[in-house]
């Protein structure tokens, strides 16, 4: 197999994304915390929503799907195979696509995204993986605690919860 032609460029942004001494400054100590934080996913304020680069999926968990106020009629049918949780192939059955928002209303982005549904417990209630952070063209940092992206009104820093 080959690639015919030029392979299509991607689109350069028009602000730079920094992080620095400043992005520490609300830092109480430095830590090797996971990057969490608060978006509003469909029309709810989701807390203890975990930003993992190393997962290729968004991953909704079904209990915080009901607690959403969601329903089973909402799902469409998924067949995306994920691995690592228990490091055991987990087959995913059902999907639902949802807005994020992250940011304030100045600045703030939304976006339509694919969340796989996975029906086991967890002590988050999303992990948010690459294809969001790919959406949002977001650059999270867990060493300042911190994911910037840019919109329309200038850079989006969202701290860590």
């Amino acid at each position: 197999m080959s690639i015919v032609g030029d392979v299509p460029k991607r689109v350069k942004a028009e602000m730079t994304l920094k992080f620095g001494d400043p992005d520490l400054d609300d830092l109480k100590f430095l830590q090797d915390d996971p990057l969490v934080i608060t978006p509003i996913i469909g029309n709810c304020l989701v807390k203890w929503v975990l930003v993992d680069t190393a997962a290729s999926v968004d991953i909704l968990f079904y209990d915080t799907f009901l607690r959403m106020g969601y329903t089973d009629s909402q799902l469409t049918p998924s067949d995306a195979p994920i691995y690592g949780f228990n490091e055991v192939e987990c087959q995913v059955k059902e999907a639902i696509r949802l807005y994020m928002t992250i940011g304030e209303e100045a600045r703030e982005a939304t976006k339509m995204l694919n969340f796989q549904i996975i029906k086991t417990a967890s002590i988050y209630n999303v992990i948010m993986g690459r294809i969001w952070i790919y959406v949002f063209k977001a650059v999270p940092s867990t060493y300042h605690m911190v994911l910037k992206f840019p919109t329309r009104n200038g850079i989006v820093e969202d701290k860590g919860d």
